[in-house]
Parts: structure tokens; C-alpha cells; sequence
């Protein structure tokens, strides 16, 4: 079965554990005066391209590429994301940032004209980078208590798109950035989708594979279709599953679901998410509650599998000291992007 779907992968939008977007922490603004873009939401128009002057790269994927933007008049600091024309998932990734708006998410603040025909988001800067530029600072993983406000600060992003309607679909550290003030934020939506209020989504092999569920490795399963003699699969649940693995790397400082230093193939990281148990972590190395909330993530069969409301009350999340675990996360954040 792996070589006959390794076969097809070549026809596939799908990585392997490459992030889509691999933020670092933004470099020191050259500008003494400037800000970060906390202002408002404004209409598309309101803002222009010739407004901005680039400083910085912060990212690059296989569609475009993000860079670290100045108002020429205001000096406030932005993220511009320029996103390829043709790019598949372009016009529904602009779809999806002008219907959300929540504390949790990355704020896109215009949708601007490049006059090539590429899509141009203008989006709050994230003056933390991603959770992966902090693993891959190499400093270990992430203290539980900062691993409980990372958790709990991701969940309520996922039960604000939930409640409209949209799958994430690539939920990992690359896609979720934080701030100096400690906030977590799901960025990228390249590849969601917004689900049908009859329920239907589309069902495709889009995203990062090493964060991918089980159901979606199976094209089968994963078309969300009534009359599934299983029931249909719940896109939602997908998301949960990201989060799982998200939560488990940063408590390992590494990917867990192989062995350290194996090779991210397709086929064993297939083998890995389908059908290989969840790694044994040492004693002492995380509570009952964060074995618990990894362990409900991370249920194979999606219909056991908790949803985002029963993971918000999970004495993982609802049981954290809510100052320690915060002043936990800014400290690591802080530390990491020096």
C-alpha cells in the first residue's frame, strides 16, 4: 500500500516536513521610531504597495514569500506576504483572512494591489517568529507550563474558526507565531478550506505530512461524503490532530513521531501516523495532564478523538496557573529570539 501511494505523491500538493512559511524571528527594525502594526483593521485600498518599504525576508514557501515591511509615513512594522498568481489555494487563502478577525488569529489588515497579478496580504508582524524557529534554536523543549498557554492560546484560534466554518488543514509550529507580549496566533491559510453548511469540504492531499491525520492519508476516508458506513469524518478533527503533534514536539525539541535522526520519507511517516504507537516518554518527563491532553489529541480513529471545546476544558489547559504559565511562555520566546 505505501509504494502504490507513494506512486501517486509526485501529484500531490504536499510536503514532507519543510514548513510552508519558515518564519525566524524578525530582525531589529532599522528604524528607531517604528512600531508594530496593532492598528485597526482597514478596507482593502486604504493602504498601497508603494506605501511600504521591504527590510527583511521572514519566510519563504513553494508560493510566495513574506517579507518585513515599514509605512514609509507612519514607520509602523508590518508582514507582507506576497503569494504567486496561479498559486493554488491563492483565492480561497484570501477568502479565509477577510472572514476571520480574533485575537488568536494573525490579523490581515488589507488585501493589496501588486498590479502582476499576485495576491499581496498585508498582516500583522509577529515579532516572535514561529514555534519552530524557537525548537530549531536548539535549546531543548519547551517547559510544560509554557506548553499549557501555547495549547490553551491555539485552541480558542481553532474553536474561532470552528465556529465559522473554517479547517485549517496545516496546523504545526511553522504556522503558528508569537509575540514578545507571549501570544500565540495560527497564521497561513493557504490550504484551509471553509466547510459547506451541508457539511461538505473538499477533500484533498494538501499540507505537511508530518503533521497530517490518519484519515486524511487515506483518500477514502477522508471524502466527507453522508452515507459513509463509518460516518462522515469530521474535518475539524484534523486540526486536533496538528495541534497533538505541535504540543508533543515542543515537550521533545524535536519531531516525535519517528525515531531522532530518521529520515522524513513519505512512506514512514505514513507508517508513523497510521499505524505506530505514540513515543515513549521518559518519567518525569511531562504530567498525567499533558500525557492525558497528548494522548486525546492524538487518537488515531478520528471519532475518538476530542474535539477543540473538550480540549479546552482538559485539566492540561483549564487546570493551568494562567500568569505562570504566560510569564513561562515570554520567557522562552524571549530567551530564543535573542
Amino acid at each position: 500500500m505505501a509504494a502504490a501511494r507513494e506512486r501517486r505523491l509526485p501529484q500531490l500538493h504536499l510536503t514532507l516536513d519543510a514548513p510552508t512559511w519558515a518564519f525566524r524571528c524578525p530582525a531589529p527594525a532599522p528604524v528607531t521610531a517604528a512600531t508594530p502594526s496593532t492598528s485597526a483593521a482597514r478596507p482593502d485600498g486604504e493602504f498601497r504597495l508603494s506605501d511600504f518599504d521591504r527590510l527583511s525576508v521572514l519566510g519563504r514557501g513553494n508560493g510566495g514569500t513574506v517579507h518585513k515591511v515599514t509605512h514609509r509615513r507612519t514607520s509602523a512594522l508590518y508582514a507582507l506576504k506576497i503569494i504567486h498568481r496561479g498559486h493554488p489555494g491563492a483565492d480561497e487563502e484570501v477568502e479565509v483572512v477577510r472572514r476571520v478577525d480574533s485575537p488568536h488569529i494573525v490579523r490581515c489588515h488589507s488585501v493589496l494591489l501588486t498590479g502582476s497579478g499576485d495576491s499581496a496580504l498585508l498582516l500583522e508582524l509577529m515579532d516572535g517568529g514561529s514555534l519552530d524557529s524557537l525548537v530549531r534554536a536548539g535549546q531543548g523543549g519547551f517547559p510544560e507550563s509554557a506548553l499549557a498557554e501555547v495549547a490553551a492560546q491555539a485552541l480558542s484560534g481553532l474553536a474561532y474558526l470552528r465556529a465559522r466554518r473554517v479547517v485549517h488543514r496545516d496546523i504545526k509550529p511553522a504556522n503558528l507565531l508569537v509575540n514578545s507580549a507571549g501570544q500565540v496566533k495560527i497564521a497561513d491559510f493557504g490550504i484551509a478550506e471553509v466547510v459547506s453548511r451541508a457539511g461538505k469540504y473538499r477533500a484533498a492531499y494538501e499540507g505537511t505530512a508530518a503533521y497530517m491525520s490518519p484519515e486524511r492519508f487515506d483518500t477514502e476516508r477522508s471524502l466527507h461524503v453522508a452515507g459513509d458506513e463509518e460516518g462522515p469524518v469530521d474535518p475539524y478533527a484534523a486540526d486536533v490532530w496538528g495541534l497533538g503533534v505541535t504540543v508533543l514536539e515542543l515537550l521533545m525539541g524535536r519531531y516525535p513521531l519517528l525515531p531522532a535522526g530518521q529520515e522524513l520519507s513519505w512512506a514512514a511517516l505514513m507508517c508513523a501516523v497510521c499505524f505506530g504507537e505514540l513515543p515513549a516518554l521518559p518519567d518525569g518527563a511531562a504530567s498525567p495532564e499533558l500525557r492525558g491532553f497528548v494522548a486525546a489529541c492524538l487518537q488515531k480513529d478520528h471519532r475518538k478523538r476530542a474535539s477543540v471545546a473538550e480540549l479546552l476544558v482538559h485539566p492540561f489547559v483549564a487546570g493551568r496557573d494562567v500568569a505562570a504559565s504566560r510569564r513561562a511562555l515570554r520567557e522562552v520566546i524571549d530567551q530564543r529570539c535573542r
